[in-house]
């Protein structure tokens, strides 16, 4: 798709959602609320509910509120390795949500099911070899996620800039990029090399909106360049905010600690600690890259709007 094709009429990602503007807010553990994804959804965007940091009931509860906020798409982003999975799919399908976003597992072992209840899918990868396995199992969609994103991240440590175009050569689906996206300006370069849409966190994470711990947000809007980096790559590469905690982890790894000494020190409620209650020392802070280019707390919807006029604009002033 070439930047004369690339709109919110007969795009490929507006068309499959059927939204306004071809942006996703990424489904990310304790920041992607019902009130967030209403918020995007309301804003003409994609909102997604991270199902990843809810027990199942608390997931039904956020899909009920979500539709009483919004009578616009939205969806459900589902890590593929939660452990009460089967009860999550029922929840999912009993509540007839439309959309699924499935990360962190098998696209195979539930695409079909989700499917065949009439509900859109689309997978998260972070390589060409994931993207085909992706299209393989029958998604309607991908999300390339380059090695920039915060949060869980891939082995390869492919970035954006090289992952979007590769992903674009290997699969004919429509295709949303990730990591490192939260400008008009990231978006344009991201539909340059082959994306139809682009899915943001990090700065949705800082959202009015955002269910994250306020101090969470504000250590977002002031971290600087090399702030962030990632780590954890014997259990499962997630990128973090370096503080005390990030020092343990390296520590650690540095005297060759085991799988199962990280996985201690890590614990069950790291994440929930930093992200949502604001323990910016001893929690887990899962942030992208592009925190560094995040100065303000804004309303999504005043987020979705800058984006989009501020790609309308480039675009324009690049094909005149």
């Amino acid at each position: 798709m070439t930047l004369k094709t690339m709109s919110k009429s007969g795009n490929r990602i507006c068309d499959l959602f059927s939204i306004e503007f071809p942006i996703v807010q990424a489904g990310m553990v304790w920041c992607s609320g019902w009130r967030l994804a209403s918020a995007v959804s309301n804003a003409g965007g994609l909102g997604l509910i991270g199902a990843g940091s809810m027990y199942p009931e608390v997931l039904r509860e956020h899909i009920r509120k979500c539709k009483a906020a919004t009578t616009r798409p939205f969806g459900v982003n589902v890590p593929l390795l939660y452990p009460e999975i089967d009860t999550l799919m029922k929840i999912i399908t009993e509540e007839q949500v439309k959309i699924v976003f499935t990360s962190a597992g098998n696209p195979g072992t539930w695409t079909g099911f989700l499917k065949e209840k009439g509900i859109t899918v689309v997978h998260v990868v972070s390589s060409t070899k994931f993207a085909r396995k992706a299209e393989q199992a029958g998604v309607d969609g991908i999300v390339a996620e380059g090695f920039e994103a915060g949060g869980h991240n891939g082995r390869e440590e492919t970035t954006t800039l090289v992952l979007i175009p590769m992903v674009r050569d290997a699969v004919s689906l429509p295709l949303i990029a990730a990591g490192g996206i939260a400008d008009g300006r990231a978006m344009l370069a991201a539909t340059v090399l082959g994306a139809e849409g682009v899915q943001v966190g990090s700065r949705f994470a800082a959202s009015e909106e955002s269910s994250a711990h306020r101090s969470f947000k504000e250590k977002v809007t002031s971290a600087a360049e090399g702030d962030t980096m990632l780590t954890l790559k014997q259990l499962t590469p997630v990128r973090l905010i370096k503080n005390n905690f990030f020092q343990q982890v390296q520590q650690a790894e540095q005297r060759g600690a085991s799988a199962t000494e990280l996985s201690t020190l890590l614990g069950t409620r790291r994440a929930k600690r930093g992200i949502f209650e604001g323990d910016l020392e001893e929690g887990e802070l899962e942030i992208g890259q592009v925190a560094a280019a995040i100065r303000k707390i804004q309303p999504a919807a005043e987020i979705l709007q800058e984006m989009w006029q501020q790609y309308v604009s480039l675009r324009k002033t690049l094909c005149t």
